[in-house]
């Protein structure tokens, strides 16, 4: 081979760094750049409010670190601990890994379509359906982002399985399942409507592999932690749920749940209504057919137990990735001009639903303006991310006007998670106490050694304290800085100092708990 031979030699061709083999155009690359362009948008307007009541709840469990809380299993309070470490208590930081959650189901969406036999146009078609919701729960760190994650992720198992025919993907199955399960408790309903695919398609097969009892295994195995931490606090978990659900109906919060799929897709539903359509009747679709039942089980099972509507939400990927491929083979053949227009229409809906969350659910509307009002109306969460600093600063002062004797063993007692995990925040900045609270995982902290003698309480009602203190005053009112009305000025906007309990600690403490 002469020294001006232009074909390089394997030696060469093996010296060549990693990074610059890397194709930067491919489908994996384009839908990775969709990501993280989602990403760049909650680092841009993550910061611009404040935290959320439930996310003061996660950061405080973040630094209480278990294999299991009353709420929630223990991985989004382990994410949160690790952006405590990396960010420390930035609000965009602490979101950072909910929203990375949400930009990896963009990515698998676009693999699922990818796997089921779509170009480039329907993999990123599917993958941008799913920015709205993405857009939407990745603005909170909570565990819905990780619970929506290992739903898709576990879809998109399943199509590797159902793709290939190798039971060897059950492994990689069952360790999104038992990760979901250190999510929420909800992926079992998906589990739910993976057995029902099985049995009411031709793929039965699957359920005598030997790799599906391994996956089921792997599975329980990581699962296990909690599962002995729910053993030894008597489930407690189970007692939470139970008075969250009855609570969610008696407020409404689970009426309309079958229109609320239509709210929670927006414009994008003719794209998962195509793809349920295809897996469920399509001959060329028959190996996917199990999809369909993934989707229509949880939604029959949420449907009589009386969900929430966004439930439901870790199941439209799939059926989006389905319905892109569909449609992408469907206007194949028709003229040029008609697909052109059906692509307009599409990519015109899919962009409008992109943009109205990120003006509505986001917070990007400027404070007072009627942008902001309207913003308001549509999602009330964004009313809870206002006032948890200037409650710390009221604190704070009525704390400085006790005389010294009362300071020496004083606590704050929250009514609720968020005032909790507000005085927790920013009270150490002021010298505050920790926050003692009967509601959740705070019941199992206690109330301190020594007991308190003098308690500052917020949250709670005038009447339930005269009847187990002997003397109650009114010192204060919560409020914020820019007049946001919300639960903490509206429900429970009194401040009080209080002494002398009239029973033991240790009797008043056994009998005072509650779950919200």
């Amino acid at each position: 081979m002469s020294l001006t031979d232009s074909t390089a030699s394997p030696e060469k061709i093996n010296r060549t760094p990693a990074w610059k083999r890397i194709r930067w155009s491919s489908d994996l690359a384009i839908l990775v750049y969709i990501g993280c362009a989602t990403i760049a948008v909650h680092a841009f307007t993550g910061g611009r409010y404040g935290f959320h009541r439930d996310e003061l709840a996660t950061l405080d469990d973040a630094r209480h670190l278990a294999w299991g809380y009353v709420a929630y299993p223990p991985i989004t309070p382990f994410f949160g601990r690790i952006s405590l470490i990396l960010f420390g208590a930035s609000l965009p930081g602490f979101r950072f890994f909910a929203a990375l959650a949400d930009a990896a189901a963009v990515v698998l969406t676009g693999l699922m379509a990818r796997d089921l036999g779509g170009r480039r146009g329907a993999q990123i078609v599917a993958a941008v359906a799913t920015i709205p919701f993405g857009l939407a729960a990745g603005s909170l760190m909570q565990y819905v982002s990780f619970d929506y994650f290992f739903w898709v992720l576990t879809a998109y198992f399943v199509i590797r399985l159902l793709k290939s025919n190798d039971p060897r993907w059950w492994l990689a199955i069952g360790c999104a399942i038992g990760l979901g399960m250190m999510s929420k408790y909800a992926i079992p309903f998906l589990v739910a409507g993976l057995l029902a695919g099985l049995l009411l398609s031709d793929n039965r097969r699957y359920l005598a592999s030997k790799w599906l009892w391994c996956g089921a295994a792997i599975s329980l195995l990581i699962f296990l932690p909690n599962l002995l931490w729910q053993v030894s606090h008597h489930f407690v978990s189970i007692e939470f749920l139970r008075s969250i659900h009855a609570r969610d109906v008696r407020i409404g919060r689970t009426q309309g749940f079958l229109p609320g799929q239509i709210q929670l897709t927006l414009l994008a539903a003719p794209l998962w209504i195509a793809g349920l359509f295809a897996c469920l009747f399509s001959r060329s679709w028959k190996s996917f057919r199990s999809l369909a039942w993934m989707y229509l089980t949880p939604l029959a099972l949420f449907l009589i137990l009386k969900g929430r509507n966004y439930y439901m939400a870790g199941a439209y990927p799939m059926l989006y990735a389905a319905g892109s491929v569909w449609g992408e083979k469907l206007l194949f053949p028709v003229q040029r001009g008609r697909a052109a227009v059906v692509r307009v229409a599409a990519w015109t809906a899919l962009l409008l639903d992109i943009a109205v969350v990120t003006a509505l659910a986001l917070p990007t509307a400027p404070i007072g303006s009627k942008w902001w009002t309207v913003a308001l109306k549509m999602d009330g969460d964004l009313r809870e991310e206002f006032g948890w600093r200037e409650l710390v600063e009221t604190i704070a002062s009525v704390r400085d006007s006790l005389p010294p004797p009362d300071r020496a063993h004083l606590a704050i007692l929250a009514g609720n998670y968020g005032e909790a995990g507000a005085v927790d925040l920013y009270g150490p900045r002021y010298g505050l106490p920790a926050a003692v609270s009967a509601v959740n995982s705070y019941w199992m902290r206690g109330y301190g050694d020594p007991a308190p003698e003098t308690l500052i309480v917020l949250g709670l009602p005038l009447d339930f304290l005269q009847s187990h203190f002997a003397s109650c005053q009114l010192v204060g009112h919560t409020w914020n800085r820019y007049g946001v009305e919300n639960e903490e000025t509206l429900d429970h906007p009194d401040v009080f100092v209080c002494r002398g309990l009239r029973q033991s600690w240790p009797a008043f403490w056994s009998s005072f708990r509650y779950y919200g």
